[in-house]
């Protein structure tokens, strides 16, 4: 299959399986992924809008989804988790419009979801920000290196 001309159907269906995809990894992973240190290994899959850009939105519905059904932390959690999604995977298409290493895509995953998220997650549960977004960082930088793994590992099956 050619991966760089894709049809309407098959960008439907690889956004779709990718959306599955994220949602049980985050499923599965949950017990570590709202924790002190933040593993959240689901947001690796953002680092796939490097190859995909098309896969920009449906990643930020999955993290909306996923805050939906499995955060508990009301409206500013779902709705602030979908926008860094966004932001996140937006950032990760763009590395990889401007051809720059794969490893980058380690940098946005990294950062916007600890910096961001720590926003509004500091005001809930009452933590200081920069103690929060620092915790969330040490979890989010292990997601982001196996981020850059996976978009290697695709790259090199699919020879993008």
């Amino acid at each position: 299959m050619d991966m760089k001309n894709l049809t309407n159907t098959q960008k439907l269906t690889l956004s779709g399986v990718t959306m599955a995809l994220y949602i049980v990894v985050m499923y599965f992973t949950q017990s570590f992924a709202f924790g002190q240190y933040q593993v959240r290994v689901a947001t690796a899959i953002y680092g796939t809008a490097y190859l995909f850009p098309f896969l920009v939105v449906p990643l930020g519905l999955s993290n909306l989804l996923a805050n939906m059904v499995m955060g508990g932390l009301g409206f500013f959690d779902i709705v602030g988790g979908g926008l860094v999604g966004l932001l996140t995977a937006g950032c990760c298409a763009l590395l990889g419009r401007r051809r720059l290493t794969t490893w980058s895509v380690i940098a946005p995953i990294a950062l916007i979801p600890a910096l961001g998220v720590s926003l509004w997650l500091s005001g809930l549960i009452g933590v200081p920000y920069w103690a929060l977004a620092g915790s969330l960082l040490v979890g989010q930088a292990i997601a982001g290196v196996i981020g850059a793994l996976l978009v290697n590992a695709l790259k090199k099956i699919w020879r993008l």
